[in-house]
């Protein structure tokens, strides 16, 4: 029987009491999450993590490629903590409140277009085990984890996705996931509860060698063009986020784990 790393243990124990009503006891130690050795080279003196983490939010540094070394303990702090879940949820209040907000035609197309990694579904078993953004990514591995199908939701994000539903929304997956992973990802949005959707858009082969900025402002355009209305758009990376037909209004999830173009 395969034994559950401890840092997966922890984590969806997080999710699953938080979302039965209750905040867990979190101490202010991740000790057993991943030794701090191993992780990525190099460092920058004097830095800041929390200066750092901001900068990286407000798309002021870019193209970065993993977490700086030092951080590692910061920001596994801050992602299993109770603070990146109450970023998660001023977002999506905010969300919420600008969809109550509209007066929405009942047409069948206004439509809510959410990024799957990091928005809908959460990869942090993943990057507790592989030292919190710190080491390079690996296509290989992180491609094993996902075709296990078992990531968990990001609770605030499931909340509003139902949330919408009853303002008779439609909601449009708009990931980067390749074709490939189509019949993994469906049956994991699935699973943790997001069961109704108007489409599920992959990255195709046609976008190879393309950034995830002009992947998803193309397809943005695709539905614009088909007569849909993006009344909202949300997303955990500014790629997601920025472009062309972004929609009424934009809401930026944190992500302090990597970055995409």
């Amino acid at each position: 029987m395969e034994i559950l790393p401890v840092a997966l243990v922890f984590f969806l124990a997080t999710i699953v009491s938080t979302t039965q009503g209750y905040e867990p006891v979190l101490t202010h130690h991740i000790h057993l999450l991943k030794p701090k050795t191993g992780g990525a080279r190099g460092s920058v003196p004097g830095l800041s993590c929390l200066s750092w983490r901001l900068a990286v939010e407000t798309n002021n540094i870019i193209n970065w490629k993993k977490v700086p070394a030092e951080c590692e303990g910061y920001v596994g702090h801050y992602m299993l903590g109770h603070q990146y879940r109450k970023d998660s949820k001023v977002v999506t209040n905010e969300a919420w409140l600008h969809a109550k907000s509209l007066n929405l035609t009942k047409d069948g197309k206004n439509v809510w277009v959410f990024d799957i990694d990091e928005t809908t579904l959460s990869n942090l078993p993943y990057y507790a085990v592989n030292g919190f953004g710190t080491e390079l990514y690996n296509a290989t591995s992180f491609n094993e984890w996902v075709l296990k199908g078992i990531a968990p939701a990001l609770p605030e994000s499931l909340k509003l996705y139902k949330k919408l539903l009853t303002l008779g929304v439609k909601v449009v997956f708009l990931t980067g996931r390749g074709e490939d992973q189509r019949n993994v990802t469906s049956t994991n949005l699935k699973n943790v509860g997001y069961h109704t959707w108007e489409k599920l858009i992959l990255k195709g082969s046609a976008y190879t060698g393309k950034t995830s900025y002009v992947y998803k402002s193309a397809e943005r355009t695709k539905l614009v063009k088909r007569g849909f209305r993006i009344i909202g758009n949300a997303g955990d990376q500014w790629s997601d986020i920025l472009g062309t037909n972004v929609g009424n209004r934009t809401f930026k999830l944190p992500d302090p784990i990597y970055y995409i173009s």
